[in-house]
């Protein structure tokens, strides 16, 4: 079975600067990590690698620094990593990315199941894994929390619907997003360091793809931009109130009347 992983390396720290003019986040100079989802994203294809058999590849879009991500995921037990880097690819949203990233799991082939985290701790959108699969034209579901059997030809998921627990089998190929805790990710191995020594990591630009029109990546390709990014206003005002149930309720009532949340019954 073929497993691929899409992961992201993004800030280690929230302190990042804005460009001013693009809305986009200075990456450079900053502390990075790995994106805490992908973390669960991986365990998950590795527990699947585990029960059927296979190769876990990764991939990621990114400069050539977020190379270490890949290299963290070969440390924990990922086969072969891809990573998409190109100065066009700079300052996409979510759409051009998930494009992006189709195109390179196009040109490295489509897996049995391409696996995702539920979301980017700098983006925090969750959009990325569906879009992805709806340009590759594969089906995908999203909110797994358990994964109950990876069969021959299809995959049995357990979804939180928040409401509602759903159970699904889904046909290969296809795309899943997982929650967080799914499973407890492993730590990366010294001892895998060593094996791994100097592994090869394929880097692919927008040269590579079938789509090599620069209107549909990063900037060019972003239909959404950013109009202003700035920290919130610090709100400390509030109001310490006492007094029996009858008292706060009767003074609620009353802030609520005066905001026009609520009106009171002509008497």
């Amino acid at each position: 079975m073929e497993l691929m992983v899409c992961i992201k390396q993004v800030p280690g720290t929230s302190e990042v600067d804005i460009d001013e003019k693009t809305g986009v986040l200075k990456r450079e100079g900053i502390d990075s990590k790995m994106n805490p989802y992908d973390l669960y994203a991986l365990e998950t294809a590795f527990r699947i690698r585990e029960e059927r058999g296979g190769t876990v590849k990764v991939i990621s879009m990114g400069p050539p620094q977020a190379a270490a991500v890949l290299f963290e995921s070969f440390m924990m037990g990922a086969d072969d990593g891809i990573l998409l880097t190109d100065r066009r690819f700079a300052g996409a949203d979510v759409l051009a990315t998930a494009y992006t990233l189709a195109q390179g799991i196009e040109k490295a082939g489509v897996p049995d199941i391409i696996v995702c985290g539920k979301q980017t701790t700098d983006g925090d959108t969750a959009q990325v894994g569906p879009e992805i699969a709806e340009f590759l034209d594969i089906p995908h579901v999203t909110n797994i929390r358990r994964i109950v059997a990876a069969e021959e030809k299809t995959v049995i998921v357990e979804m939180d619907m928040a409401e509602t627990v759903e159970i699904m089998s889904v046909r290969y190929p296809c795309l899943i997003s997982v929650e967080k805790n799914i499973y407890t990710p492993r730590l990366p191995s010294y001892k895998r360091k060593l094996e791994i020594g100097d592994r090869e990591i394929i880097r692919l630009s927008l040269d590579d793809f079938s789509d090599r029109n620069e209107l549909h990546y990063g900037l060019n390709g972003s239909p959404t931009q950013v109009l202003k990014v700035f920290p919130p206003a610090p709100n400390t005002d509030h109001d310490l109130v006492r007094g029996d149930s009858g008292h706060l309720a009767a003074y609620l009532f009353e802030r609520l009347v005066e905001r026009k949340f609520i009106r009171k019954d002509p008497v």
